[in-house]
């Protein structure tokens, strides 16, 4: 009787533990955010509004852009693992700024460890250069705009 128990338990315990990993690899629900100024991801710039940041696959690398109330103002784009050593909180939109221009650069989920980073484009390159020839060595302002 006592092994028919264990075995029972060690089923439920297996059956739960692949649900649970079948479930991890679906696509992370959509994360919001009320954008107040223009931005740049990977050379379009995308007028201020209320977004949607969505994975394309079920991968996590490739990640979509998309204006809550003006569909065709979108864009996709590729992303790297980036990691923050303790466990995000809440979810946030995290932009490099120059000036008045604005980058995407990363993208967090609440409750995981890893967000996603753009690599910086040509444009953000190019921005950054001609910042530290005039000024000096400076890095971007970092602004954060929280998700619901």
């Amino acid at each position: 009787m006592r092994k028919r128990v264990f075995i029972v338990a060690l089923s439920g315990c297996l059956l739960t533990l692949l649900a649970a990993g079948a479930y991890a690899q679906l696509p992370g629900a959509p994360l919001r955010a009320n954008i107040p100024f223009d931005f740049s991801v990977r050379g379009k710039t995308l007028p201020a509004g209320e977004y949607e940041f969505r994975r394309i696959t079920d991968e996590p690398g490739g990640l979509e852009v998309l204006n809550i109330h003006r569909s065709h103002e979108h864009t996709m784009f590729e992303t790297e693992p980036v990691e923050k050593g303790n466990i995000a909180r809440r979810g946030e939109i995290v932009f490099h700024r120059y000036g008045d221009t604005y980058f995407l650069y990363e993208v967090w989920t609440a409750g995981l460890e890893t967000g996603r980073e753009l690599p910086a484009s040509k444009q953000e390159r190019y921005l950054r250069s001609e910042t530290a020839s005039n000024t000096g060595p400076s890095e971007p302002q970092t602004v954060a705009i929280a998700v619901y």
